[in-house]
């Protein structure tokens, strides 16, 4: 018997992978984000679904995860979209991952390990066009073109860039970046180099900037059926895949001026059930939940009462007079008329569902279905 487990729904998957693909423009194809053991709902599970369901290219964070995908037998190609280093070239070579590249030690590393093999490998040079974080300046990207040509062992099959407030209330800092991804675009041409592959919308921006859809988008949140777009923007019907389980393990009946879990942070005011639950924060449930989120039994809210413990929550059930050891408690999920999704607990930890979903950790079994 499973007491706590992660249900994946895959039909959830599919339904907002083909309303992510309603808003595509031309001909732009889906690179599905699954990194984070894909927002942590299960990378191998959810790569060979996706590819069945005819994405061409898959997105990663890391060598590591990318050899593990090839590993699990996926043979769709893979993106490293995070940084490489050099210790790494020959394990990402090996397994045939195409790596993106924004910066010019490890763009000489790369052609030189390539070398070496004797291949010709494709790689994604990526700009810096606001996020502050990975990417060639637009400055640089004259010499690093024309370095290329010293780099018989490299063809640029991609140009990437990443939007970093797409989400956000106002439009001009996207449009900005994109006006510089453009402005790097028109480099590469001028040097009569076209890349196949130009990428820069992630979830947000493929609903609200149809013009950075180029020839790949790269959905993330939005596969797993949440959004963090502002209010005033119409969101896809998008379908959760993950819903969260746990079971009641034990009852107890206090007494008024009973305290319940570490140093005492709740101290029931009237007689109360207090149900105990086998999840905590070693499971990913965040302790900043504690005396703050609830759950669902019986279709009912409980709220939780105490400190979330390493492995055990506790939540009172004295207004759900029916509440039983065994019966089925839902973390994230839908329940009876009542939904608790990764968003709102997000809202309660005063973080992003991202984070949520992430945190779900190793201990909690993942059970796929439809």
């Amino acid at each position: 018997m499973l007491t706590t487990y992660a249900h994946i729904d895959l039909a959830a998957l599919v339904h907002n992978l083909t309303q992510i693909r309603r808003y595509l423009s031309g001909n732009a194809a889906v690179l599905a984000v699954i990194k984070a053991n894909a927002y942590g709902h299960g990378a191998e599970e959810m790569a060979k679904t996706l590819v069945r369901h005819g994405v061409s290219h898959l997105g990663v964070v890391s060598v590591t995860e990318g050899r593990a995908l090839r590993e699990s037998g996926i043979t769709t190609d893979i993106i490293v979209l995070g940084p490489t280093f050099d210790e790494q070239l020959p394990d990402a070579l090996h397994s045939r991952l195409t790596l993106v590249v924004g910066d010019r030690p490890r763009l000489t590393a790369l052609a030189r390990a390539a070398a070496e093999k004797g291949l010709s490998v494709p790689v994604h040079l990526k700009v810096e066009t606001g996020m502050g974080r990975l990417g060639f300046s637009v400055d640089e990207m004259p010499v690093v073109l024309d370095s290329l040509r010293n780099h018989s062992s490299l063809r640029v099959e991609g140009l990437m860039t990443h939007l970093s407030d797409a989400d956000g209330k106002t439009s001009d800092y996207t449009e900005q970046q994109l006006a510089t991804f453009h402005q790097t675009l028109e480099l590469l041409a001028a040097r009569g180099l076209h890349p196949p592959l130009i990428h820069a919308a992630n979830s947000a921006a493929i609903v609200r900037y149809p013009t950075s859809h180029f020839s790949l988008v790269r959905p993330g949140i939005m596969l797993y059926g949440y959004h963090t777009l502002p209010g005033s923007v119409p969101a896809p019907s998008l379908k959760p895949v993950m819903t969260l389980r746990t079971t009641i393990a034990h009852l107890r009946t206090v007494k008024p001026e009973t305290s319940i879990s570490y140093n005492r942070t709740f101290v029931a005011a009237r007689p109360s059930t207090i149900a105990v639950l086998p999840i905590g924060y070693a499971d990913g449930y965040s302790r900043r939940l504690s005396n703050r989120g609830a759950v669902l039994i019986h279709g009912q809210r409980a709220p939780i009462v105490g400190t979330i413990c390493m492995d055990m929550t506790m939540v009172d059930v004295t207004d759900i007079p029916a509440a039983q050891v065994g019966d089925q408690v839902i973390i994230i999920g839908h329940q009876g008329r009542d939904t608790i999704g990764a968003d709102e607990i997000a809202e309660w930890t005063a973080t992003i569902p991202y984070e949520v979903l992430c945190g779900i950790g190793p201990r909690v079994p993942r059970i796929y279905g439809s």
